[in-house]
């Protein structure tokens, strides 16, 4: 009967969503084909898609290129945010001196900082690369940094009157601990990713679906704007899953938790 019960809300939580879509969906094909809007302006979801299938032939390229972007970005984030996150937590003065410098970042727009990205590094990936790092950075760093603080204070007593060293205290108290706050900041991250990827390429690409975005856009071709979007939108929720199996590799014990509380 609990099987049942979790298999119903899991149907549940997938049609739901699924439902109020596809209604939206229906009620812009309606409302264009009753208003006679005209299709540069705002097409209707089945011009949309049938652009996206027209595409299919050519756009091979630009998703691969946007994709290969968010992926080397993310990483360079991971990397920078996860030993960021570890200094601020080894020391206070660390802490003091970096945390206000990292909130400071974030108040700098980057559509602002990429054309400086573009002038000194080129038109190539890299750019773009750096880009995506500086969008996905702060998310990591800033939910793995609050995951190592917020550790159980009586755990940490308990493993010091244990004799337990501070590499001991870290690989068998803090990493575990803040783990499903660096998932949560990665999640975040990954749906950043293709966005960066996209602001980038607005600046200077030959090849990505930030440059095809522009160029529909310039040429009025609003349902190709619409498919380009549904592609990007596509990218972020599979960068997303993806994620979300890995965090359910690493956290078993996280997600069986939530199972037998629900």
């Amino acid at each position: 009967m609990k099987n049942l019960r979790n298999t119903v809300k899991t149907l549940s939580g997938i049609a739901l969503p699924g439902i109020v879509l596809l209604s939206f969906l229906f009620l812009w094909e309606l409302a264009v084909i009753v208003s006679k809007v005209e299709n540069w302006i705002l097409p209707r979801p089945t011009h949309i898609f049938i652009t996206l299938a027209e595409m299919r032939g050519t756009i091979g390229g630009h998703i691969l290129q946007t994709l290969s972007e968010a992926v080397l970005g993310l990483l360079i984030a991971v990397t920078a945010g996860v030993l960021i996150a570890i200094l601020i937590d080894l020391s206070d003065w660390v802490r003091k001196a970096v945390e206000p410098l990292l909130v400071l970042s974030q108040t700098i727009p980057i559509i602002a900082l990429a054309p400086l990205l573009i002038i000194w590094f080129g038109f190539g990936i890299f750019p773009k690369v750096i880009v995506v790092a500086l969008v996905c950075f702060f998310p990591i760093a800033i939910n793995l940094s609050d995951g190592f603080r917020l550790v159980d204070r009586d755990m940490v007593k308990l493993m010091r009157t244990l004799g337990a060293s501070r590499r001991q205290m870290f690989l068998k108290l803090k990493l575990p601990a803040a783990t499903p706050f660096f998932f949560s900041g990665l999640k975040i991250a990954g749906t950043y990713s293709v966005m960066g990827a996209v602001i980038g390429e607005w600046l200077g690409a030959s090849k990505g679906l930030g440059i095809l975005l522009t160029r529909s856009s310039q040429s009025f071709l609003t349902d190709k704007v619409f498919a380009t979007i549904v592609l990007i939108v596509g990218l972020s929720l599979i960068i997303f899953t993806l994620i979300e199996i890995l965090a359910r590799i690493m956290m078993p014990w996280k997600y069986k938790q939530q199972k037998h509380s629900n």
